[in-house]
C-alpha cells in the first residue's frame, strides 16, 4: 500500500464532505424521502382531537422530519447533560424564551460548528503546506470552547439582567407605594407601573398583571414572579407584599420599608463591588509597576558593581 501524505488527506476530506453534501441534497429531492410523514398528512384531520384549541404549530417538514428528530435529540442531550435545574433558572433569569432541552440543543449547535470550522482550518493550513500534527487537536478544543463560551454567555445574561432587576426594584416599589397614597388599589397600582415603565422588572409586572387578567389572583401572580425570577431581593418584598394583602396591613408602609431596605442592599451590593475593585486594581500594581520599580532601583547598583565602580 501507498501511504497518504497530509495532502492527500486534507484532499479526501474537501472532496468526501462535498460527495456528502451532494448525496444529502438528491436525498432530500427525491420523492420517498423528500414526501411528508404520516403523522404530518393526518394531522389537520385529527386536531379536533390532539389540539381543539389549534394553538401547537404543524411539525416542519423534511427528511424524516428533520425538526421532531433535533427535539430529540436535545431533550436526549439534556437528560445527558444533567444540571437541567441550573439552565432553567439561569434562562428565566435572562428572560430567554427556551428550555433546558434547547440550550444543550444550541450547544450542541455551537460544538458541531467548532467542529467544522476547525476542521476546515486543519484542512485549509495542509493545503497551503503549513500542516503539523498538533492541529488534529484544533477542532476538538475548538468545540469545547464553543460550548463553554455559550453557557458563558447565558450566565452572563443572567447576571447583568439580575443587576438591572435589582436596580430598577427600589424606583418600582416607591412607584407602588405613590400609587397606593394617591388611593388606588394594589391591582390598579402594579398595572400602572407595568404600563408606564419600561424596564426588566416592570416587564414581569406586566406578566403578572396579564395572568391576573386570564383568572389567576394578584398574590399568585407575584409568588409565581417571585419563583421564576430567584432573585432573593424581589422574593422579600414580594413575601412581604402577600403577607400585608392577606392580612389587611397597610401596603404603603410596607412598600416604603421595602424600598429602603432595597435601597440599603444596594448600597451594600455597591461598596462591596468597590472594594472587589480596590483588590482587582492591586494585580497590575504587584505584577507590573513594582517590578519594574525594584528593576529600575536595582539594575544600577548591579550594573556598577559589575564595571567595579564605587
Amino acid at each position: 500500500m501507498i501511504p497518504l501524505g497530509a495532502d492527500d488527506l486534507a484532499f479526501s476530506v474537501v472532496l468526501g464532505t462535498a460527495l456528502g453534501l451532494g448525496v444529502c441534497l438528491v436525498l432530500s429531492r427525491a420523492p420517498r424521502w423528500g414526501a411528508p410523514s404520516l403523522a404530518r398528512r393526518i394531522a389537520p384531520y385529527i386536531r379536533d382531537v390532539t389540539d381543539p384549541g389549534g394553538l401547537t404549530p404543524a411539525p416542519a417538514s423534511g427528511p424524516h422530519d428533520l425538526a421532531m428528530v433535533w427535539q430529540e435529540v436535545q431533550q436526549r442531550l439534556a437528560r445527558l447533560g444533567g444540571g437541567s435545574q441550573s439552565a432553567d433558572r439561569r434562562l428565566r433569569q435572562a428572560g430567554w424564551a427556551m428550555d433546558a432541552a434547547a440550550f444543550r440543543g444550541r450547544q450542541l449547535g455551537w460544538a458541531i460548528a467548532g467542529v467544522a470550522a476547525g476542521g476546515f482550518i486543519v484542512v485549509a493550513l495542509v493545503l497551503l503546506g503549513r500542516g503539523a500534527p498538533t492541529l488534529g487537536l484544533l477542532p476538538p478544543v475548538l468545540a469545547v470552547g464553543a460550548v463553554v463560551g455559550c453557557d458563558a454567555i447565558l450566565s452572563r445574561a443572567a447576571r447583568m439582567r439580575v443587576g438591572r432587576i435589582e436596580e430598577e426594584l427600589p424606583t418600582v416599589l416607591e412607584f407602588l407605594a405613590l400609587c397606593l397614597s394617591a388611593g388606588e388599589g394594589i391591582l390598579d397600582s402594579v398595572r400602572r407601573v407595568s404600563e408606564v415603565g419600561a424596564g426588566e422588572l416592570t416587564g414581569e409586572f406586566r406578566s403578572a398583571v396579564v395572568a391576573v387578567g386570564t383568572g389567576s389572583s394578584l398574590p399568585e401572580s407575584l409568588a409565581a414572579l417571585a419563583r421564576r425570577l430567584e432573585i432573593p431581593s424581589v422574593a422579600r418584598s414580594v413575601d412581604q407584599v402577600v403577607a400585608a394583602i392577606d392580612r389587611g396591613a397597610p401596603l404603603a408602609q410596607v412598600l416604603h420599608a421595602q424600598a429602603l431596605d432595597a435601597r440599603e442592599d444596594a448600597k451594600r451590593g455597591l461598596i462591596e463591588r468597590a472594594g472587589r475593585k480596590e483588590i482587582y486594581m492591586l494585580v497590575p500594581l504587584v505584577f507590573l509597576i513594582l517590578p519594574l520599580s525594584v528593576l529600575f532601583a536595582v539594575f544600577p547598583g548591579i550594573f556598577m558593581l559589575r564595571l567595579g565602580i564605587g
